[in-house]
């Protein structure tokens, strides 16, 4: 029967040693579903150079988000970064968009779904805001866990709490890297689609207002955020982003001195 969850490969490059996939908005959501549909444990990671620089940094990590079932190509960075590299189609399918797109469908297909992540009070109101839009979803759990290190038996309990909630797709919002390191430390404790989606809880519960969509297209969500929220990101922006433009320009010429 697992076989009848799996689609087509899909084409994808290693980005200074990440591997992303070269999906789609509609492809993701559809393999998403189907996995739900039968209950596999799947991880999908949104990627973007946040992600990439933290898998450059830490090869323990770049384990944890290589063996994902999908890495999509959240930021345009990476988008261009498979255009570069020949996927001259690449779009991008950031965590946010995809959120939506798959709890839409989640609705639509009888799916439940979890949260896990968030503060009590910004929980609250992502639900609220999904009910609003998509009222058919079934949103079978809701866990917000402490911003620290969990004791074995806080862990053991919440992932009880999901299991029993029957979710299909669990939701992640827990911040890189410390939610796709959730999500590998639980895909054989928990069967259903986990998605570290983590702005997502900050967008749609209001607590952080997303970039114009103008911003997004040429790039510059980065910068938008960093207004937002400059004393929280300025150390991540200023210093990984042009780490990752060197050392991806590094790779490039690399790899076209290999194919001459």
């Amino acid at each position: 029967m697992e076989l009848q969850t799996e689609r087509s490969p899909l084409q994808h490059r290693h980005i200074i040693g990440m591997r992303v996939d070269a999906t789609s908005y509609e492809d993701a959501t559809e393999r998403i579903i189907k996995w739900a549909q039968f209950r596999a444990a799947k991880r999908v990671c949104a990627a973007n150079v946040h992600m990439a620089m933290e898998t450059y940094d830490d090869p323990k990590f770049a384990e944890v988000v290589n063996y994902a079932d999908l890495v999509t190509p959240d930021g345009m960075p990476l988008v261009w970064g498979l255009r570069a590299l020949g996927i001259k189609d690449a779009t991008r399918v950031c965590g946010p968009s995809l959120t939506l797109m798959v709890c839409e469908a989640a609705a639509r297909h009888k799916l439940p779904i979890a949260l896990y992540g968030g503060t009590p009070e910004s929980l609250v109101d992502l639900t609220s805001f999904l009910l609003d839009r998509f009222p058919e979803i079934e949103i079978a759990c809701q866990i917000s866990p402490p911003f620290r290190e969990l004791t074995p038996a806080e862990d053991t309990a919440y992932t009880e709490q999901i299991v029993a909630s029957g979710a299909r797709i669990l939701f992640v919002g827990i911040g890189c890297p410390r939610q796709e390191i959730w999500m590998a430390r639980h895909q054989d404790r928990i069967p259903a689609v986990m998605l570290g989606v983590g702005a997502a809880f900050n967008f749609y519960s209001g607590r952080v207002k997303h970039a114009p969509l103008w911003m997004q297209k040429i790039g510059l969500e980065w910068f938008f955020r960093l207004l937002m929220e400059p004393r929280r990101l300025w150390k991540r922006y200023l210093k990984q982003n042009p780490r990752f433009i060197f050392l991806f320009l590094q790779q490039l010429i690399l790899s076209s001195r290999i194919d001459n």
